[in-house]
């Protein structure tokens, strides 16, 4: 065999060779690109099977849970926990609280509440020494972050108050602490599912 016959054969060779890398590229990408389908195709069925049984519920007023602990002079219902909507991480309900009711100094620790006032008119006061105080009436809302010492007071004293009440948490958290009340309770509290009712310890039944 001559030079040039050994020249076209190696030649011949590098081609095949290249045009063989190149058939194996493709085919990879090929089976990778199916593969990505495949497999976006079952996740998407398996989460929109999931999103049909647990996705978007709805909890119609009239289907509020009473099953909470209630006290005279008010109403609770809870709207979203795990018993209504499976809710994992919030607490959702309303809250009807009498004229002139009022919390002691607490805060919730990591707890974060929003109160959505739907009549009536509500009065915070927070601070190291409730030293700022805000009004909230209808359509207003209030954010209590975690950790902050505040108390919570109807600031009518004839009128309910009647809000929402939504909490980062199933369980309430309450840390009641001793500083001075610039509006003292006198036997008026406020309650709600966050806020326990401070008579119902010392009640022997």
């Amino acid at each position: 065999m001559g030079s040039c016959d050994r020249w076209w054969q190696k030649c011949g060779f590098r081609q095949a060779k290249r045009e063989f890398a190149h058939l194996l590229r493709e085919t990879e990408s090929c089976l990778l690109k199916d593969s990505r389908q495949f497999r976006s195709l079952f996740v998407n069925d398996q989460v929109h099977e999931d999103w049909k049984h647990n996705g978007v519920k709805v909890v119609s007023g009239d289907h509020l849970d009473l099953n909470t602990p209630q006290t005279e002079g008010m109403n609770r219902a809870a709207a979203i926990n795990r018993a209504t909507a499976g809710a994992d991480k919030l607490w959702a309900g309303t809250v009807h609280i009498h004229a002139d009711a009022k919390t002691g100094v607490h805060h919730h620790g990591d707890l974060e509440s929003i109160i959505y006032i739907v009549s009536g008119r509500a009065r915070m006061r927070w601070g190291e020494s409730l030293q700022y105080v805000c009004e909230a009436g209808p359509g207003d809302f209030i954010y209590v972050p975690p950790f902050v010492p505040h108390q919570e007071i109807n600031a009518s004293v004839d009128e309910p108050l009647n809000c929402v009440l939504v909490r980062s948490n199933q369980e309430p958290v309450v840390v009641n602490l001793d500083i001075p009340v610039v509006e003292d309770p006198d036997g008026l509290f406020w309650i709600d599912p966050i806020h326990a009712d401070p008579n119902a310890a010392k009640d022997p039944s």
